[in-house]
């Protein structure tokens, strides 16, 4: 008999996101719930976007147009490139899944930093090619060793700057380091979801790697700081030359037109941009300071997320937050198991989460019991 399913897809983990508020108030019948689980912008999508979704509402009958050329036209000007250096995807995801599908064949290999990213392994495992995975140093990617895995069979590296799920940053002098130490026919990927938010002077300019003729690709997305994350709408930056062979694997019609129109007008909402990178600023310095009142160890970051270690298992710590309608991640999936990731929100949303984490780790949660800290076996 047949196999239904590829032996290689049925081997995958599946990609668990992080919980809809809708499902924590139908699990827990909690009507007021604050998520701070996936790296979403608290104050929501530009108010121009809004307005500029709502003025295309009229056109749905219509295909979207499928290459995106005001959306690429804008984009080209805002990041000094040309239209030709651009390729627009379904959110950044579908850009990477384009790049593993045109240039990574059976057997090649992915090297990427671990934890990272999780749908990153499934999507190199997914085109029959082998992860590499390297372990994190110090919560930040160890270029070093990550150069000493390259192989004959090495096609991609994927780089995730600030990464997720550590927020941490890799700066300019290592990251010239790693690409002088790797061969010229590789293809670099570097995951720039979270670019917006650096306030490190150190972040590399990964264009003006473009510019030197290095075969790198960048992505970049409108989910995070432009508050996009419904509409599903990314891009990449390459050559031109590696941009057309993408272009041959993109699927037709790719980015909607709602997509495209909020996108565009996102990208002249600098108002915005602003006014959430100080909701993120000022929301650090408060959980920083309250985390470490409580006697919390946390991660300092370059995102709008960070690591909290809560000193006990962090699926417990998970379900009573939960049960009291707070929505954060927990990272036992990551091999991190004491630690939780926790989206800066809204200064009230912040200061909910540090209310009710306080009640949870004094044990002024109903039900909740950690078995290490009570010293019982499960």
């Amino acid at each position: 008999m047949k196999r239904l399913v590829v032996e290689e897809i049925e081997k995958l983990p599946a990609y668990i996101p992080g919980k809809p508020i809708e499902e924590v108030q139908r699990e827990f019948g909690i009507a007021d719930v604050v998520k701070l689980a996936s790296n979403e912008n608290p104050l929501g999508p530009s108010p121009k976007a809004i307005t500029a979704i709502t003025s295309s509402l009229s056109n749905l009958n219509r295909y979207p147009d499928s290459g995106g050329y005001y959306l690429k036209e804008k984009l080209a000007a805002k990041r000094n490139v040309t239209m030709e250096n651009i390729i627009l995807g379904n959110g950044s995801d579908e850009v990477l899944q384009m790049i593993v599908r045109t240039f990574l064949s059976p057997g090649e290999e992915v090297i990427m930093g671990t934890p990272t990213f999780a749908f990153y392994e499934i999507i190199v495992g997914a085109a029959r090619g082998r992860a590499v995975l390297v372990p994190l140093k110090n919560f930040t990617y160890d270029l070093a060793l990550m150069s000493e895995k390259v192989t004959p069979a090495t096609k991609i590296v994927i780089i995730t700057n600030p990464n997720s799920p550590t927020g941490t940053m890799i700066g300019k002098r290592d990251f010239d380091g790693f690409l002088n130490a790797i061969p010229d026919d590789m293809i670099v990927v570097v995951d720039e979801a979270y670019a917006e938010y650096v306030q490190s002077n150190d972040f590399p300019d990964t264009r003006s790697y473009l510019n030197a003729g290095k075969n790198m690709i960048i992505l970049r997305t409108f989910s995070k700081i432009y508050g996009l994350a419904g509409l599903r709408i990314g891009y990449g930056i390459s050559s031109g030359k590696l941009i057309s062979y993408l272009e041959k694997t993109r699927e037709p019609f790719n980015t909607s037109s709602l997509a495209q129109a909020g996108a565009l007008a996102a990208l002249d909402d600098e108002e915005h941009v602003e006014k959430t990178r100080r909701n993120n600023q000022e929301g650090l310095r408060y959980l920083y300071a309250e985390l470490g009142r409580l006697g919390l160890e946390y991660l300092p970051t370059e995102a709008n997320f960070f690591l909290v270690n809560v000193k006990r298992d962090c699926q417990r710590v998970h379900r009573a937050l939960l049960g009291e309608g707070v929505i954060i991640r927990p990272m036992d999936s990551y091999g991190l198991n004491d630690y939780i990731r926790v989206t800066v929100g809204l200064p009230e949303e912040n200061k909910r989460f540090i209310q009710t984490l306080e009640k949870v780790i004094n044990k002024r949660v109903q039900g909740f019991k950690d078995s290490r800290v009570q010293g019982n076996a499960e």
